[in-house]
This record gives structure tokens, C-alpha cells and sequence, in this order.
């Protein structure tokens, strides 16, 4: 009988064989950098000809959305949540504020804000990781996490009580259960603070904001699994049904919601009541953010470069919105989806989670020897049939000139006919990017 166990070399975890039951044995085969696992280790290099040349690119500013930024992020929300909640008869009640895993502009200002306000409301706020199964699924990652963002007890001024533990609290007409984190039940209220924007996995009227921190944040791991198990067809509708339940147990306060430019820049503010929480508002917002994030406006992409990617740029690191390239059974890509991408860095925050990876065509081996497999396996598993395709592990190649040649030769053009390219920083923000000349003449 042939067992496998897992070595750890570097930062890869490695299959090794185990001879005979591991209940009995303990010999173990271990493998070394010079077998087929180690041709990753090292990174696979192609016989791409020496013709085959990157060609040069040109940096040009998009045309995209650019509103007004708001000036003083934390004096805003402040406001904006005092006028909300001051008649809600706060004294002395404790609120559990959401704070989620991506790496939004004026986080910490934000989340010091919404204190603020709350304890000028008289209320008495403390911090939750509301980010379903992100970090590993562990409180203590989760508790890193928020610190990688900047976000700790010091830069917020508020306690922050991190748990992997659920509490039930409530039920759809379905017989869906609904989850919060310990600490966020023991709480007189809860309140959900999140970017609002278009999602990565599902299309509706309500997509990634204070309804989804609500329903899939707050109830970590078995909140986030339920609500990604059924399909991109089924998950808008989900959460609704799980934001009236919830709302229904009277623990929602409301939510507290930013918008956000191409740019990077928060260019609006919102906090509203429990029934505006998947009600109206959000919805107002919801249509609002989808026009300030459209797609590259560049169509027939045959090369797109990918500078970094991360689980604080995008729930799945490149954002599917911008890219067109979604890859979950029942949600279509866009129209004129780049033929290759080659995605050459993830961040620090992201914590080896590389949920997205599968995106990509193409990862130098830097990016390949920082993947940490279990969290990201987790993530996609929770994810349901969206994590499938996307956690797939791209083409190894020894670096990002390999990467990026690569990608010249198997985009389905000939060797000789220009190439269509195009690298950006990041999905997130979209003000500038590096054309190859065949795209210069489509830009304005």
C-alpha cells in the first residue's frame, strides 16, 4: 500500500511517499529538489527562441472614471455615522464593528471613524474579523491579517476580538442557518463596514458590500461555505435571504459602506439602517460602484501582465471585472477576454493565499515558492464552485522575462505579427497602463 505524507521545503509543501501504514511506520521517503517536484522549485525554462523579443511598451493614462475624493476619509465617516445612529438609544450598547480582508483605501481611517461616531453615539465598539474563512480559517491568522492591512488595537483605538467559533442565530424561510462569529452574537448590535463594488463570483443586484460581510463575513467559515456552495445562479438571491433573516433577529444595526475610483481614491460615504443593509441604498451604491470599476478599455488583449495580485486587491487577486476572465461554471467570460495572462507577484497581506491563481497562465517561480497550499485550498474549498478552475496552478517558468515570452509564443499569434500587450500594476487601480505599439492607436 502506497501513503503519502506532505515534507515542507522553503515555503512548498511536497509530497513525499510513506512505506506501509503511517499508523505503524514511520520510514519516510524524502523527496528531493531533483526530482519532477523540483523542476517547479526551480522553475521550468521553455526552448522560446531568441527571436522571440518583449516588445516595448508605452505608458499611457486610461480612460476612466474619476469623481471627486473625499478629503478627510475618518471626519467623513464620523458624520456620516453619528447622523445615522444617533437616535438609536446607543448607551451603553455594545456594537460589533466588521472588519473584512481586502485592502481598501482608508481602511484604518475608516474603521476610526465608524469608532468614533459610534462612541459619540454613546456605544461601546470592538473590532471583529468579519472574512469568513480568509487567513487560514484560524483567529490568529485573521487577527494577522487585519495587522498586515494596518489595521491593530493601536491604529484603530478599539479592541478587536478575533474567534473562529459560530454561533446559529437564525434561519431562512429555506431552513438556511445563519452564523456570526461568537463575539459578534454576544453583541447588542453588529455592524458591517466594506467597500461596495461589483463581486468576483456572481452577478445581482447586491454583490460585494455590507450585505455579503453581513451574512458571509460575520459567519466565517461555515457562513462563507453555505453561501459559495450553491453556484454563481443562486448567490445573490442567498444573500438576500440571509440579510432579511439576519436583519429579522433585530442584531443588525446597519452598515457603513465606501465607494472607490479606479484611481484608489474613496470617493464616497454611506451609513444607513438595518432595512438599507441589502435594502434600497445598497442597491443605489451597488449600481453606483459597477460604473466607476469598468473592464481594460482594450479589447483582444493577446498579452495582459499582471504585476501583482493579492487577497487585499481581490477576493480571487486579479479581478475577473477588469480582466473578463471569470472561469466558474454558469457565469460567462467577457467578450474579448485576454488570450494569455502572466500574473508576476502577489502581496504580503495576501499570506501565501493565492486563491485566483489558476487565472493566470503564467507565474515566475518566485510567485510558485510563497504559495501557501493549505490556506489556499481552504479558501477555494469554501469558495465552492467558483474556488474549481481558479485554484489550478499555472505554468512555472524560471522568471518573468520566461513568463512573459511565453506568453508572446502560445497567445495564437504568429512569431512575426504584432503582438496586442498590455501590464497594469493591479486590477484595483486602473488609472495608468504599459501598451505594446498595436494598441496605441485604440487609446485616445
Amino acid at each position: 500500500m502506497l501513503l503519502y505524507s506532505w515534507l515542507v521545503v522553503g515555503d512548498l509543501f511536497l509530497p513525499t511517499l510513506v512505506h506501509g501504514d503511517l499508523r505503524t511506520s514511520g520510514t519516510v521517503e524524502i523527496v528531493s529538489g531533483t526530482g519532477n517536484w523540483g523542476q517547479l522549485m526551480r522553475g521550468v525554462r521553455l526552448p522560446i527562441p531568441s527571436t522571440v523579443e518583449i516588445p516595448g511598451l508605452h505608458e499611457v493614462t486610461l480612460p476612466v472614471p474619476r469623481p471627486a475624493a473625499v478629503v478627510d476619509i475618518e471626519a467623513e465617516v464620523m458624520a456620516r455615522v453619528h447622523e445615522a445612529f444617533s437616535q438609536r438609544g446607543l448607551t451603553d450598547r455594545s456594537v460589533a464593528v466588521g472588519a473584512g480582508s481586502r485592502g481598501l483605501t482608508g481602511r484604518v481611517e475608516t474603521l476610526r471613524g465608524v469608532v468614533a461616531g459610534l462612541r459619540a453615539c454613546g456605544a461601546v465598539p470592538f473590532v471583529v474579523p468579519a472574512m469568513g474563512s480568509h487567513a487560514g480559517a484560524t483567529a490568529d491568522g485573521q487577527r494577522e491579517l487585519l495587522a498586515a492591512l494596518g489595521i491593530d488595537e493601536r491604529s484603530i483605538d478599539c479592541e478587536i476580538r478575533s474567534s473562529m467559533k459560530t454561533v446559529e442565530v437564525a434561519r431562512t424561510t429555506e431552513g438556511m442557518p445563519l452564523y456570526l462569529d461568537e463575539h459578534a452574537a454576544a453583541a447588542d448590535f453588529i455592524l458591517p463596514v466594506n467597500r461596495v463594488k461589483p463581486h468576483t463570483c456572481f452577478k445581482g443586484p447586491i454583490e460585494s458590500g455590507c450585505t455579503k460581510m453581513t451574512v458571509v463575513g460575520f459567519g466565517k467559515q461555515p457562513g462563507a461555505a453555505q453561501i459559495h456552495a450553491c453556484g454563481p445562479d443562486r448567490m445573490a438571491q442567498r444573500l438576500l435571504d440571509g440579510i432579511g433573516a439576519l436583519r429579522s433577529t433585530g442584531r443588525l444595526l446597519g452598515g457603513v459602506a465606501t465607494v472607490e475610483s479606479c484611481s484608489g481614491e474613496v470617493v464616497k460615504v454611506a451609513a444607513f439602517g438595518a432595512n438599507d443593509v441589502g435594502g434600497a441604498a445598497e442597491r443605489e451604491l451597488t449600481d453606483y460602484a459597477r460604473n466607476l470599476v469598468p473592464r481594460l478599455p482594450l479589447r483582444d488583449i493577446d498579452v495582459l501582465v499582471i504585476e501583482r495580485g493579492g487577497k487585499d486587491i481581490s477576493g480571487t487577486m486579479m479581478d475577473p471585472n477588469v480582466t473578463g476572465r471569470f472561469w466558474v461554471h454558469g457565469l460567462a467570460d467577457f467578450d474579448g477576454a485576454p488570450a494569455t495572462i502572466v500574473l508576476l507577484g502577489i502581496t504580503e497581506a495576501s499570506g501565501g493565499n493565492v486563491l485566483g491563481v489558476g487565472l493566470a497562465d503564467f507565474i515566475p517561480v518566485s510567485v510558485a515558492n510563497v504559495i501557501d497550499w493549505e490556506k489556499t485550498y481552504l479558501n477555494c474549498f469554501t469558495a465552492g464552485p467558483s474556488g474549481v478552475r481558479r485554484s489550478r496552478m499555472p505554468m512555472v517558468l524560471a522568471d518573468e522575462d520566461e513568463c512573459i515570452r511565453a506568453a508572446l509564443m502560445m497567445c495564437g499569434k504568429s512569431v512575426d505579427e504584432p503582438k496586442r500587450v498590455v501590464r497594469i500594476r493591479s486590477t484595483l487601480h486602473l488609472e495608468r497602463a504599459w501598451v505594446s505599439e498595436a494598441l496605441l492607436g485604440e487609446l485616445s
